[in-house]
């Protein structure tokens, strides 16, 4: 019980602060958790396409191998269908009348799946890790959440834009999310020096992108 409580400690904070954080008109309660929870779903079609891509991992050095598992593996894959499923969720969705919308629902969905990613990472690796990814992972899940938002709520309100912010919302969540993991899978202690620095850079991108998209609410007064 305490590991799970480890693991999903970090997720339901930062939705609740998510929540909040849409000041001007907040979301239905049960929309929001159908999001969270088909964001779980997500880890299905993840495993699969990731055990696919796989097969293809190159063989060659450390470099190659952790820039392929970060960049193809896991950011492509992950991002993918965090997209996917957001997309097909709200796009259409009567809910989805602001450019925040598009926050909140990408980092429901991007909580979701990193829920039930660090269960499993804290229950076979323990306590220990569950607090190193409750201040790193699901953190760096969430600003991914609201790059792809970002750009999803942009592209459901400015049409002549919309291909390129859509694009936008799938491409640079995967560069974000590859950049992430490779620093980690690769290990270089002196690539690692790096890491700080950009998790700084997510966390100012991140809340500066919030702040830009409230402050242009059209309930706001």
């Amino acid at each position: 019980m305490k590991l799970l409580l480890i693991a999903l400690a970090p997720v339901f904070i930062i939705a609740a602060y998510i929540y909040f954080r849409d000041k001007y008109e907040k979301e239905p309660i049960r929309l929001l958790l159908l999001t969270l929870f088909l964001g779980c779903l997500t880890v299905l079609p993840v495993i699969m396409l990731e055990s696919f891509l796989e097969r293809f991992k190159p063989d060659s050095n450390s470099i190659f191998i952790a820039l392929y598992d970060a960049f193809v593996v896991a950011g492509f894959s992950e991002e993918l269908f965090k997209f996917l499923f957001v997309f097909l969720l709200i796009w259409n969705n009567k809910n989805f009348n602001e450019k925040f919308d598009g926050i909140v629902y990408a980092v429901f969905v991007s909580l979701g799946f990193a829920g039930i990613e660090n269960i499993m990472y804290v229950f076979q690796h323990g306590e220990l890790t569950g607090y190193t990814r409750a201040v790193v992972s699901v953190p760096g899940h969430t600003f991914f959440g609201i790059t792809m938002g970002f750009y999803l709520g942009l592209a459901r309100f400015y049409s002549k834009q919309r291909m390129e912010f859509l694009i936008k919302a799938l491409a640079f969540p995967i560069v974000l999310h590859g950049i992430f993991d490779f620093i980690l899978m690769l290990g270089d202690a002196r690539l690692m020096v790096l890491f700080l620095p950009f998790v700084i850079y997510l966390y100012i991108d991140g809340f500066k992108k919030m702040k830009n998209l409230s402050t242009r609410s059209i309930y706001r007064k």
